[in-house]
């Protein structure tokens, strides 16, 4: 039956304080994530009882309310509550400024930057995707206008990522955003590469007699990202100091002028720092563990899931992707990760004498397996059912080490799934068709024989209409083995 998600937005946004406590709320795949001002106005055992809601993951200033793969429809039902903050809002609080805190801000910082992006970058990458097919089937000449306007078409996501990145930064910390997309314009302008060319050509390049970086903008995350947090901070001084009279013409003309060379100068070069370290510790972990970092990978990636840190390798799959073509540990892993997920619910469904439970673990297990979408499985029955959750893991090792072994990689950042799978696919070595089939029926039959082997206690009939979030195991009786 459709769910009423004008109605559970209403009672979602009713436990979360009300409107007035909600600073802003965006959404990505399976989630809606709204930045809230006050945590301790939030009832989570109301929010969690909510029919509709799969789970609740608190992040900092956010709180995550998982609802699957109809997040699009109950995030506009909340949009047409009138959001943001149609109520009186809620007094600030202050807050200490400690390691985890900070921790927390820069987690929060990257997850609802991109979070709003991974649709058109997962999209651009498809369509890439479809055009290097098209070119291994000879669809096309070689060098057709045809193939060079499709790879044109699914570029340009990443090509022109600051610009996207800055626009969704600029929401995120309320500054500007036709200000922060000129400036992250400034990094990727034809003339601004081409000067970039030269002086990693070891041609001298300055501004204001300072010595400029030779750093490549495009298909970067991280920059755009730093740019757009001090443009938030510069605004609010130059809106300070400029006279009302000249707030027009004179306040813009300083952002940017204050903004573009701190861009240029410094955190543009830093920002580029800090991914590449991150990319490389990420990369020489592979490079010495080899598939043993895809199968630790693969065991913990639910995990990562449920806290929210997944989303910390999306810029470094994307700058990998974009630079290489490929990326080889992350995303291998994800196929035992999700369709291990999906072998475990399809093996509650089988077992189940709950009829609802029965339907949500299809449903989950559909999701899973056919789209790559897991959460709907991670929160409807792996983490509600618990030994289901440790099958998956356990498969998700094992079909992960198998999926390094094969030495599979993406040409694509989309959830690994049956439809999705086409993306590991390597025109010059056609065994890896054979790898990627190999690696997805394991983990369906490995994770649905390992839930069968551990159990789990059924969920009574009696208890009516039980939540995902709210129908522990620990409080049902009867034991399936």
């Amino acid at each position: 039956m459709p769910k009423n998600y004008a109605e559970i937005s209403r009672r979602i946004v009713q436990a979360l304080g009300g409107l007035g406590n909600i600073d802003a709320v965006t959404h990505c795949m399976t989630r809606l994530r709204f930045v809230v001002k006050d945590r301790a106005l939030i009832d989570t055992p109301a929010l969690k009882a909510i029919d509709g809601v799969l789970g609740v993951v608190h992040s900092g200033e956010q709180c995550q309310v998982i609802i699957g793969n109809e997040v699009a429809r109950a995030y506009q039902a909340v949009q047409a509550l009138g959001m943001p903050g149609a109520a009186a809002p809620a007094a600030p609080v202050k807050r200490q400024l400690t390691l985890r805190g900070i921790g927390a801000g820069i987690l929060d910082a990257l997850v609802g930057t991109m979070s709003p992006l991974i649709p058109a970058i997962i999209g651009g990458s498809m369509v890439k995707l479809l055009a290097m097919i098209l070119d291994m089937a000879g669809a096309f000449e070689k060098g057709s206008s045809t193939l060079i306007i499709l790879n044109v078409i699914g570029d340009g996501a990443f090509f022109f990522l600051p610009v996207m990145v800055a626009a969704s930064a600029a929401l995120k910390f309320k500054t500007n955003m036709s200000l922060a997309i000129a400036i992250a314009g400034v990094l990727v302008h034809p003339n601004f590469i081409d000067l970039m060319a030269k002086a990693a050509q070891g041609q001298a390049v300055e501004f204001a007699f300072i010595p400029v970086t030779a750093v490549k903008y495009t298909y970067t995350v991280i920059p755009a990202l730093v740019m757009t947090w001090i443009l938030s901070h510069i605004e609010r001084g130059v809106d300070r100091i400029t006279p009302a009279v000249t707030k027009n013409f004179l306040k813009p003309m300083l952002i940017v002028l204050i903004a573009a060379p701190i861009a240029i100068l410094i955190i543009g070069p830093l920002g580029i720092w800090i991914g590449s370290g991150i990319s490389a510790l990420v990369y020489t972990v592979h490079g010495y563990l080899g598939w043993l970092s895809v199968a630790i990978m693969g065991a913990i990636w639910p995990l990562l899931v449920i806290t929210g840190m997944h989303r910390v390798f999306t810029p470094t799959i994307i700058q990998t992707i974009a630079e290489t073509g490929k990326e080889g540990m992350v995303m291998p892993s994800e196929i035992g990760a999700n369709l291990s997920l999906g072998g475990s619910s399809l093996a509650v469904a089988f077992k189940t004498k709950n009829r609802e439970l029965r339907q949500t673990a299809l449903a989950a297990a559909a999701s899973a397996i056919v789209a790559g979408i897991s959460e709907p499985a991670l929160y409807g029955v792996a983490v509600r059912l618990k030994r289901p959750l440790i099958a998956s893991l356990i498969s998700g090792f094992v079909c992960g080490a198998v999926a390094g072994i094969g030495g599979l990689a993406s040409h694509s950042m989309a959830s690994p799934g049956l439809f999705t799978s086409v993306q590991f696919f390597d025109p010059a070595n056609p065994m890896s068709m054979v790898w990627v089939v190999a690696v997805m029926a394991l983990s369906v039959v490995l994770s649905f024989v390992l839930t069968l082997i551990l159990g789990f206690e059924d969920i009574p009939e009696s208890e009516a209409a039980p939540t995902a979030a709210t129908a522990p195991a620990a409080n049902t009786a009867n034991a399936t083995h």
